[in-house]
């Protein structure tokens, strides 16, 4: 038997010792899949007849596998005469095999097939669906079997995420963050690639190179704006002034299963500040919810009053009652916004643009509307390379009733000591 002097990263030591699952997250350049690449090498000389697989979601052909990457540690490890390298799989020593499947392609039944491997790696973890980690994991079921997943997290609601880095991760589970700085073998020209993503792409570079959640998506409406409020402490706590009101700015989904996401952001306008303190969303809930939610926070009448888009005065599709009215006859303090004609959505995106410097955001209770901020973005035509408006997707519901605060918003007058309310200009609202 062969016996390897494998060097190994100290941030992956703790992924050497036999574990049921093991996880190693982080940036670009980490050296992930180099070291599970390495590990089934030599897990694949010290058990002969080890049955592995490779996996990710989707596998188009195998140049999207790691078959090439393994190849290449069998060359340097001088192997060839323990491994034999076929079209669509590697043969281990003891009548081992390495194979390289999507999950994608897999069914309940079709699944089975790996059944008796011992060996599971997941690359590109983040994108494997929650259906297809429900029919891997019970299959690689023989004793001593291992899954093992590399992946640069996108968001918290990935479901292996949910799974490795949740409250409650499985019995047997080690996780290891990986990124660039880990690496003792980082190459000289990515190290140019980070700095130069770290100047030319402050807004990707948490996430390309850090291991970060994806807080924006490129191309995005307020990228630069976001990346430049976390930069200057923006983002973090936000106390509201109890002197001050509660402005709520809506955005109206209706109700029904298929309705549109109703959304809200909380803020106080004070002096030149606007302080986002939290956001509300939730898709075909009845008023009854809604209010709820601002009880909770004890955002009612007196305290709070409320701002809705033009359509708050048309009665919704079930319940024959305008959101104004219903608002209203719950004691609230109501405006409608009037309807801001074509080119609305440009307009709230350049008042949320122009306004962004002074807006603070209390993170803990508005991150799914930063979430939301940070998706937000352009429907492009690739073909004509023109654009075609903000997509109507889930972030652009939050992203509409941000909007709608920064429209209605407008410098204060400090020359006086009124409470800061909005004043509407002919032709509409100032902050235009």
């Amino acid at each position: 038997m062969s016996v390897l002097q494998i060097p190994t990263a100290e941030v992956f030591l703790p992924l050497l010792p036999p574990s049921r699952y093991k996880g190693a997250w982080g940036g670009r350049g980490s050296g992930k899949s180099h070291f599970f690449a390495d590990l089934l090498i030599e897990d694949s000389l010290a058990e002969r007849g080890l049955c592995s697989v490779c996996i990710r979601e989707v596998q188009k052909s195998l140049k999207d596998s790691a078959k090439r990457l393994i190849e290449n540690k069998i060359d340097e490890f001088r192997l060839g005469s323990e491994f034999r390298v076929f079209r669509d799989a590697i043969q281990t020593p003891g009548d081992g095999v390495i194979v390289f499947q999507g999950m994608q392609d897999h069914t309940a039944e079709s699944i089975k097939s790996l059944e008796g491997f011992k060996r599971a790696w997941v690359e590109e973890a983040q994108t494997l669906s929650a259906n297809s980690l429900t029919l891997l994991r019970p299959t690689i079921r023989a004793p001593g079997s291992e899954l093992w997943f590399s992946w640069n997290p996108r968001s918290k609601k990935d479901p292996v995420d949910k799974l490795l880095r949740g409250e409650a991760p499985p019995t047997g589970t080690i996780i290891v963050r990986a990124n660039w700085s880990d690496n003792p073998w980082f190459p000289a020209e990515l190290a140019q690639e980070r700095r130069d993503d770290e100047r030319d792409r402050p807004d990707q570079y948490p996430h390309i190179w850090e291991g970060e959640y994806a807080k924006v998506t490129e191309g995005a409406y307020y990228a630069a704006a976001l990346t430049q409020a976390r930069k200057e402490g923006r983002i973090g706590r936000v106390a509201a002034d109890p002197l001050m009101t509660i402005r709520l700015f809506v955005d109206i989904g209706g109700t029904g299963a298929k309705a549109d996401a109703f959304t809200i952001w909380a803020a106080q306008f004070i002096g030149k500040e606007i302080r986002v303190l939290a956001y509300y969303e939730a898709v075909g809930q009845p008023l009854g919810a809604h209010l709820a939610w601002m009880r909770e926070r004890e955002y009612t009448p007196g305290r709070a009053q409320i701002w809705l888009p033009h359509d708050g005065a048309s009665n919704d599709k079930v319940f024959a009652v305008s959101y104004e009215s219903a608002l209203r006859d719950a004691g609230y303090d109501v405006t409608v916004v009037p309807n801001q004609g074509r080119g609305a959505a440009s307009f709230r995106i350049e008042a949320a643009r122009r306004l962004f410097p002074r807006i603070w955001f209390n993170e803990t209770a508005t991150q799914p509307g930063l979430d939301a901020l940070g998706a937000y973005h352009e429907k492009r035509d690739e073909a004509r390379q023109i654009g075609l408006g903000p997509e109507h997707d889930w972030a652009s519901h939050g992203a509409d009733s941000f909007g709608l605060m920064c429209v209605v918003y407008e410098e204060p007058d400090t020359s006086t000591n009124d409470d800061h309310r909005p004043r509407r200009r002919a032709g509409g609202w100032m902050g235009a």
